[in-house]
């Protein structure tokens, strides 16, 4: 899946400042064109403070300098490596272990940008956990003996239908768990897909390489049937890095075999992700059907049980 809202030197000259604003639940909203964050953290108020305003100032620069390389991000990685910006450089570096299929940096430009951020709260010892939501792709930050409480949402395009949602599912991150990353793709959701997951949950070391895999992982989860309705991205948008690449734009009901046949497409992909230390687990949705990869953290990040008793799903 690549970000369909990304970027173009076209339309950054429409967009105004940089914006924010507090929640009433005090958590903070920084919005920037494309670039849509939800900030909370916990702690000492004097160092969350502290930390919200470094990473406000650090964040109005942000855009123009992912604007300035956009012609680079949008090559494949091999040819993007001459890139100088921390977040671009970021996205090269969570997208290169798949190299051998087709990606661009901007398949991580979403957990790019939430590293960047949440590395200002990492630098604070007063606070005890936060995390930067963007979009669905979060960086966190846990001390000692903390955790946080992630919800799944099974099929994406329930949000962007802005659907009244309720959570399909969640799992806890604990701090001496190496997870601190977590990102979601799919068929349904903001960007473009070459695969018919409705969800693909990653849990990484970082957004930025959760970001990346989710992508490669939801792209793997596909088959041909006539149910599957495909647009070349450029028709869609003209400025896309897929170019002509089909890419997913209806699924409809396929049958069991179908269904198992995608998502074990996508499982051996994660469980190749897995092997090689770049993801830590993943949860692949696909039609009311599961598939859990990761079953050597089920202690420290597992799904909620009562949500996975009631659907099909296979853990490794």
């Amino acid at each position: 899946m690549i970000d369909s809202d990304a970027p173009s030197a076209s339309a950054s000259s429409r967009w105004l400042c940089a914006q924010r604003s507090r929640l009433p639940d005090g958590r903070w909203h920084f919005q920037h064109g494309p670039i849509d964050l939800i900030i909370g953290a916990d702690g000492e108020p004097a160092a969350v403070a502290g930390a919200v305003e470094c990473a406000w100032a650090r964040f109005q620069a942000v855009l123009a300098e992912l604007v300035a390389e956009l012609r680079l991000l949008r090559l494949p990685v091999q040819q993007a490596r001459r890139l100088r910006g921390p977040v671009a450089r970021r996205m090269l570096a969570a997208c290169w272990p798949h190299r051998a299929q087709f990606i661009t940096p901007m398949a991580a430009v979403a957990g790019a940008v939430a590293d960047e951020m949440i590395g200002f709260f990492r630098g604070e010892p007063g606070i005890l956990r936060a995390y930067v939501n963007n979009g669905g792709d979060i960086a966190l930050h846990l001390a000692r003996e903390q955790r946080f409480r992630v919800g799944l949402v099974a099929d994406l395009a329930r949000v962007k239908r802005r659907e009244q949602l309720s959570l399909d599912g969640d799992f806890t991150v604990y701090a001496h768990a190496p997870v601190r990353g977590v990102a979601t793709s799919g068929w349904g959701g903001r960007s473009f897909s070459l695969g018919i997951a409705d969800s693909v949950t990653i849990l990484a070391r970082t957004a930025a390489q959760a970001d990346a895999a989710a992508t490669m992982v939801a792209n793997a989860v596909d088959v041909d049937d006539p149910a599957i309705l495909r647009t070349p991205a450029c028709q869609l948008k003209d400025d896309t890095d897929l170019g002509a690449r089909p890419v997913t734009v209806s699924v409809g009901s396929l049958s069991e075999g179908k269904v198992e046949e995608a998502l074990a497409a996508g499982q051996a992909r994660a469980q190749d992700l897995l092997s090689a230390g770049t993801i830590y687990g993943a949860v692949l949705c696909l039609q009311g059907c599961v598939r859990v990869v990761g079953g050597a953290l089920a202690a420290t990040v597992a799904p909620s049980s009562q949500w996975l008793a009631t659907t099909s799903r296979q853990r490794l």
